[in-house]
C-alpha cells in the first residue's frame, strides 16, 4: 500500500510536468509559423490548426498499441520511453526550418503522447476499485494543472527567451519527468504469460463493441471531448466581442482557465462521491448539469458572465473522464486493461480532433454562440445514452472474450 501511495505522488508530479510542458507551445504556435517565411494570414491559420491537430491524429492510432505493449511488459518502461520521446521531439522543434518540418515533428510526438493515458492505466490497474474513481479523480488533477498553468508559463519563457530556448527548456524540464519515472517509480515485476486467443488483439476489439457499457462509454468519452474541443479555438474571438479592453488576451487566458480551476477543485470530489453512490448515477447527472452550465454561454452580455459560466462548467465537466476512466477500469479484464484503456483514450483523441472542426464549421456557417448550442446538444446525447445504459442488463466483458474464442 506505500508503494501505491509513493507510486501515485510520483506520477501525479510527473502528469503535471508533461501536461505542463505539452501545453506550453500553445501561445505562440502561430507567431513560431510565422518566424519561418513570409506568409499570409489564411496560410499560418491553416498550417496552425493542421500542427495543433497532427499529434492528436497519431496518439489517436498509437493509443491502443502502447496500452497492449504495457499490458505485456510493464506500464513503466512505456512511461519512460514516452517521457523521453515527447523530450526529442519537442527539443527538436527548437530547430526547425521551415513549416512541414514542425508538421512531421508533431506527429512525432503523437507517436509517443502516450505518458498520460499510461500513467492512469497503471495507477487504475494497482488502485482497488471501491477507490478508482477518487484515484483516477486525484490523477487528473495533476494533468488538468498541467494544462492550466503550461500556456502561462510557456508564454513566459518565449518573452524572456525566445521560442527556440522554450523548446529547449521544456525538452529538459520533460526528460526530468522520465528521469524521476526511472527513478523512483516501482512496478511489481509482470509475470510471463503464454499468450491467450482470448486476449487476442481482435477478440479484444470484437469485445469492446459488442459490450454495451464499454463501447457506449467510449463514445460518451469522445463526445465530452468533442464538446470541450469545439469552443477553445474560438474563445479568444468571443471574449474579443464581449469586452473593450486592450488586454483581450490575457482576459481570454483568465476565461479559459477558469474551466481548469473548476476541475482542478471538484475532480477529486466527484471520483470519491462516484465510489459511494454509483458511477453511471454521478455521470448522468454531471453531464445533463453541463447542458445547464454550456447554453446559457450563448446569451452572455458581459465577460464576467462568461468567466462564471465557465467556472461552473469546469465544476461539472472536471468529474467526466475521471469517472469514465473508471468505469472502463471496472468492466475491463485485468490482463488487458492498458489496451482497453489505449482504445478509450483513442476516443478521447478523436474527439479532440472532431471538436476544433467541427466548432469552426459551425460558426463559420452560424456564429459563435451556435457553437454553444451544439455543445450542450452532444452533452444531451451523452446523458441520454447513460441514462438508457443504466436500464439494460450487466454484461460481462471476460465472458464475451471466452465466449467469442
Amino acid at each position: 500500500m506505500q508503494t501505491n501511495k509513493h507510486n501515485f505522488i510520483v506520477i501525479f508530479i510527473s502528469n503535471f510536468i508533461v501536461a505542463a510542458s505539452a501545453t506550453m507551445i500553445m501561445p505562440f504556435l502561430s507567431l513560431y509559423i510565422e518566424t519561418m517565411g513570409n506568409f499570409t494570414e489564411s496560410y499560418v491559420q491553416k498550417w496552425a490548426g493542421l500542427i495543433f491537430a497532427a499529434t492528436f491524429i497519431t496518439a489517436f492510432l498509437m493509443s491502443p498499441i502502447w496500452g497492449r505493449i504495457a499490458d505485456k511488459y510493464g506500464y513503466k518502461p512505456i512511461m519512460i520511453i514516452n517521457s523521453f520521446g515527447i523530450a526529442l521531439s519537442i527539443f527538436l522543434m527548437g530547430y526547425v526550418q521551415n513549416v512541414e518540418q514542425f508538421f512531421f515533428l508533431r506527429l512525432f510526438m503523437g507517436v509517443v503522447t502516450g505518458f498520460i493515458p499510461t500513467s492512469i492505466a497503471f495507477i487504475s490497474k494497482h488502485t482497488p476499485k471501491e477507490v478508482a474513481g477518487k484515484t483516477l479523480g486525484t490523477l487528473q488533477m495533476g494533468s488538468v494543472g498541467g494544462t492550466l498553468f503550461g500556456p502561462v508559463i510557456g508564454g513566459a519563457l518565449a518573452d524572456a527567451v525566445g521560442f527556440s530556448y522554450t523548446f529547449i527548456l521544456t525538452a529538459i524540464t520533460i526528460t526530468l519527468a522520465g528521469l524521476l519515472i526511472i527513478l523512483s517509480v516501482h512496478e511489481p515485476k509482470m509475470e510471463r504469460k503464454v499468450k491467450s486467443a482470448v486476449y487476442s488483439r481482435k477478440n479484444v476489439i470484437w469485445a469492446i463493441f459488442h459490450h454495451r457499457l464499454i463501447f457506449n462509454v467510449m463514445l460518451v468519452t469522445s463526445l465530452i471531448q468533442i464538446g470541450n474541443f469545439s469552443i477553445q479555438p474560438l474563445l479568444s474571438l468571443y471574449v474579443s466581442h464581449l469586452t473593450a479592453a486592450e488586454e483581450v488576451v490575457l482576459l481570454a487566458g483568465i476565461t479559459f482557465s477558469a474551466t481548469g480551476l473548476g476541475n482542478i477543485l471538484f475532480a477529486r470530489f466527484w471520483g470519491k462521491l462516484s465510489d459511494r453512490v454509483g458511477y453511471e448515477k454521478v455521470l448522468k447527472y454531471l453531464l445533463i448539469s453541463c447542458v445547464v452550465f454550456i447554453i446559457p454561454q450563448a446569451f452572455v452580455t458581459a465577460l464576467w458572465q462568461l468567466m462564471a459560466l465557465r467556472l461552473l462548467f469546469g465544476i461539472v465537466v472536471g468529474g467526466l473522464i475521471p469517472i469514465t476512466s473508471a468505469l472502463i477500469r471496472r468492466e475491463a479484464p485485468v490482463d488487458v486493461q492498458g489496451e482497453i484503456m489505449g482504445y478509450n483514450q483513442s476516443f478521447r483523441f478523436l474527439g479532440n480532433i472532431i471538436g476544433p472542426v467541427l466548432g469552426g464549421v459551425i460558426s463559420g456557417i452560424w456564429d459563435i454562440p451556435a457553437v454553444f448550442y451544439s455543445t450542450g446538444l452532444l452533452f444531451f446525447i451523452a446523458f441520454v445514452v447513460i441514462y438508457y445504459l443504466q436500464k439494460l442488463p450487466k454484461q460481462h466483458m471476460d465472458d464475451l472474450l471466452k465466449n467469442h474464442v
